[in-house]
């Protein structure tokens, strides 16, 4: 039997077979030559926590390197042919200094496809994903992880497009002042917007939408999840989340989004994470297949894909302890009666076929999203307010526009 390798593959030389495993049938051993594509790991976070995003430290020698999961011997060992890097910068950055630390975590993203162009390959479209594949490297793209990250600015957005985000989540772990987070579910923090805020979430989506950034809804709230499925007009993904009705943790999708999930064609990258597929700090491999097969049965076999979210999480399932285990998974799936398509879908055609639609959705032509959000809805301690008091309509409301004429009407010697 015949199994193909990774999407677009003809031209390329099959790896060797990699060595026998316990208990693996001969169609077991054959499909760990399927690609693992394209999904969330972590390894720029730690990278910057290491070593200050020094890459030429001897110690950030990214084939040697110790204490993460990922590594370039284990990304081999587990026949990865892509992954979504995270630039992810803390919710403590939001107000501050977020869009700086993102553009110095998409910098060393760069920065490890120019140190290691045998290993990686930094590509921003499904042909680039493809290309990668065909010359046996890893396919290298930029996803952003949380809406902070924009700091409110379509402007932003658009420049961090630029650059080589192709998904943003809209949230992490916190508010941003036009979407919430999933701790409003939890009653932790307080819903902002309902969901998206009208205006400038709706526009943001929208303006994703047109350049052709892929949607993440990891960390949203349930209400954000829905208003975000609603509005897109191209499939959207989770990036690292797991099944709500398996472990009713809040950063895990429910069934009813799910079935949201199915009609927009969307997809849902299963989390590693413990906690998220146990509900407790212990783990182990079949219980993220149940997840994966929970979403295959709601959703289809369409609609599932492999998350992982190695190197942002502390405590992980007992047989996916690092990128080399991703065979392991493909194993148990195998075991389970899943077909070579399905196995291929949850490896790499998923994302593709998301990432395509998102191309196909977009469109440079079209004139971009302007308006900016307004002013009062931002922490303006450490802001300046260029182009607010010029704008049509101040963009300010009432009780902001009398706080900014205040020091004019009183005078500095009564204040």
């Amino acid at each position: 039997m015949s199994v193909p390798w990774g999407p677009g593959s003809a031209s390329r030389a099959p790896p060797p077979p990699p060595p026998p495993c316990a208990g693996c049938s001969l169609m077991c051993r054959r499909y760990y030559w399927a690609e693992a594509s394209a999904r969330h790991n972590d390894l720029p976070w730690q990278l910057l926590l290491k070593f200050n995003n020094e890459l030429r430290q001897k110690d950030a020698n990214l084939t040697s390197l110790t204490g993460t999961h990922t590594n370039i011997p284990k990304l081999k060992a587990g026949f990865v042919g892509g992954q979504f890097w995270s630039a992810y910068t803390p919710c403590n950055t939001q107000n501050k200094d977020a869009v700086k630390r993102t553009m110095e975590q998409i910098d060393v993203i760069h920065r490890m496809c120019q140190m290691y162009p045998e290993t990686f390959l930094c590509v921003t479209s499904s042909q680039g994903i493809r290309q990668a594949f065909r010359e046996g490297k890893v396919a290298s793209l930029i996803g952003v992880e949380g809406g902070h990250s924009i700091d409110s600015s379509l402007g932003v957005l658009r420049a961090l497009y630029h650059l080589g985000m192709r998904y943003l989540t809209l949230t992490h772990s916190c508010n941003t002042p036009w979407a919430d987070n999933w701790l409003v579910d939890t009653g932790d923090h307080d819903a902002q917007s309902g969901g998206l805020s009208d205006d400038f979430g709706k526009s943001v989506v929208r303006e994703m939408n047109r350049l052709g950034v892929i949607i993440d809804l990891a960390h949203v709230s349930v209400a954000t999840m829905k208003a975000a499925l609603n509005q897109s007009q191209a499939p959207v993904i989770f990036s690292h989340s797991s099944a709500f009705a398996l472990c009713e943790h809040r950063r895990n999708v429910p069934d009813d989004v799910l079935q949201l999930v199915k009609q927009t064609g969307s997809l849902v990258m299963v989390n590693f994470y413990n906690d998220y597929v146990a509900c407790k700090r212990e783990a182990n491999l079949s219980q993220v297949a149940d997840h994966l097969d929970h979403i295959k049965k709601v959703a289809g076999a369409g609609a599932v894909g492999f998350g992982g979210d190695f190197d942002g999480v502390t405590r992980l399932p007992v047989g996916l302890e690092d990128v080399s285990k991703y065979p392991n998974l493909v194993a148990e799936l195998l075991r389970r009666q899943w077909t070579e398509a399905e196995v291929r879908g949850a490896l790499a055609d998923n994302l593709l076929r998301v990432f395509e639609a998102v191309e196909q959705a977009s469109n440079h032509a079209r004139d971009p999203e302007e308006t900016p959000i307004e002013q009062n809805y931002l922490d303006s301690s450490c802001r300046t307010s260029y182009g607010y008091s010029a704008a049509p309509g101040l963009h300010l409301q009432p009780a902001a526009l009398l706080a900014s004429l205040t020091p004019l009407l009183l005078g500095p010697r009564l204040l």
